[in-house]
């Protein structure tokens, strides 16, 4: 059995992190008498070898707090920026764990964070890994920790907005983040009831947005709130990305490859801003005032919900049985409320969309919310 865990968080910091660092650190001290160890900034600090001992004093009075203790950063195990280079470290990563003691390595991160981490398993290192993202877009669980809270600050946000945009006649126009997937702008547009909610799996058509807008006018409607995902895409962009990719994966070269790639990555470039475009442009064919709001990383940040708490101090104890018992290579998930093993195989590289079918969906349609379509 292991006797020392090392702890990381990666990616996009988000309500319940801390909470999982205390309970994985809880759980090994007093169940398992092992030795905690937390790596600061992520993956960068499993590289540098900056570390801090995560004893019962580091953990007393973290469970509510935001963010998390370790920092964190976007660091790739296999693209780390050393100086102006940029170098495949997972060998060098897994020797620092060796030397410093660690047999297995918790991280705590998003979709980036399950391949960094998969990796250094491959490499060498047991590693386990708990689904934190307010995204929830993380394949293999039904719920990542950072999405409840993030949830109740976008439905707060579209709560507050109802009361500017009725006083003054307005579409209120609110940016949410949810990364390229649609869970937290669609849950937020139906529990904040917005009137449209667009959403990257749905490609929107403007006319049709504007037409659903028009039709709230005449029906004695004087505001609209429309809830709008950071990744939302109309169908003619999504259909010029589908272009650009069929252009990359068919290039008879690595020149022409890297000729699409930038292609893409400037399209991709040109759609910064898009909510705002929009906004101007639902004014414009609608003659109603519209006003935007993007809520940014405000959604990240402050006291975890109880929900998250209790989530992630669920997944993060059954992390610790996992190592307990010798099982590595594996996600910590939450399906039908229950803590389950996932092989990190089946986790890194996909993502969890929302499907067209789903309740969401099709409670929106019901209840006469616009998607765009």
């Amino acid at each position: 059995m292991a006797s020392t865990i090392g702890i990381l968080t990666a990616g996009g910091d988000a309500p319940g992190l801390n909470a999982a660092i205390r309970a994985i650190g809880k759980s090994a001290i007093r169940a398992h008498g092992m030795q905690v160890i937390g790596f600061q900034d992520g993956f960068r600090g499993l590289m540098e070898k900056r570390h801090v001992r995560l004893d019962a004093d580091a953990l007393s009075g973290i469970l509510t707090r935001g963010g998390t203790i370790l920092g964190t950063s976007r660091a790739k195990v296999h693209k780390m920026s050393v100086g102006d280079k940029t170098i495949d470290m997972s060998e060098s990563m897994v020797q620092n764990a060796k030397d410093l003691g660690v047999d297995v390595l918790v991280c705590l991160g998003g979709g980036g964070t399950q391949k960094n981490a998969l990796r250094l398993h491959q490499a060498g290192l047991p590693v386990v890994t708990l689904p934190k993202t307010i995204d929830n877009d993380v394949w293999g669980t039904e719920r990542t920790f950072g999405f409840d809270t993030a949830l109740n600050i976008a439905t707060e946000a579209i709560d507050r907005l109802h009361s500017t945009a009725h006083s003054h006649h307005r579409i209120m126009v609110v940016e949410i983040m949810g990364h390229n997937t649609g869970w937290l702008p669609l849950a937020s547009g139906i529990a904040g009831g917005a009137d449209v909610a667009l959403i990257p799996e749905i490609p929107y058509d403007v006319d049709a947005v504007a037409e659903s807008l028009m039709q709230r006018k005449a029906a004695g409607s004087r505001f609209s709130i429309v809830a709008v995902a950071e990744g939302a895409i109309s169908g003619a962009s999504a259909a010029r990305l589908e272009e650009l990719r069929t252009a990359k994966s068919e290039a008879p070269d690595k020149d022409a490859k890297n000729e699409a790639k930038a292609a893409r990555a400037a399209f991709e470039e040109s759609r910064e801003g898009h909510t705002s475009r929009l906004a101007d442009t639902l004014e414009e064919m609608t003659s109603i005032e519209a006003r935007l709001t993007i809520l940014g990383h405000v959604q990240r940040g402050g006291t975890p919900s109880p929900k998250d708490r209790l989530l992630a101090t669920r997944l993060g104890v059954e992390a610790v049985n996992a190592i307990a018992e010798d099982h590595t290579g594996i996600m910590i998930a939450d399906r039908e409320r229950t803590a389950v093993r996932v092989p990190l195989e089946e986790v890194a590289g996909n993502r969890r969309s929302v499907p067209l079918d789903h309740p969401w969906v099709t409670t929106a349609r019901q209840l006469g919310m616009g998607l765009g379509d």
